[in-house]
């Protein structure tokens, strides 16, 4: 958490959403609010945070095979299996 002197009362964030959003950019997350605190981050650092952008794991790791490498690609298809406790249809 924020010290103190870090943390913009909501009032003061309103009325200097320009000076907040600046600050957010050139000196990092800037916190509005004491009982329930928000954080401002610009948006690059938010997706770098939490991995927006990124591909799914499955497509980077075919994207990224190391040449060469012959990887046997398994069938999607699954045998027919009996399912337990499954309730046998009424005719």
């Amino acid at each position: 958490m924020s010290h103190p002197e870090n943390v913009w009362t909501v009032a003061e964030a309103k009325a200097r959403l320009s000076e907040v959003l600046r600050l957010a950019s050139e000196k990092g997350p800037q916190t509005i609010g004491t009982k329930t605190p928000y954080v401002v981050v610009p948006a690059s650092a938010w997706q770098e945070a939490t991995g927006a952008g990124r591909p799914p794991l499955g497509r980077w790791l075919v994207a990224n095979v190391p040449a060469g490498t012959d990887l046997p690609v398994p069938d999607r298809q699954e045998p027919e299996r009996t399912i337990p406790f499954q309730v046998a249809d009424e005719e």
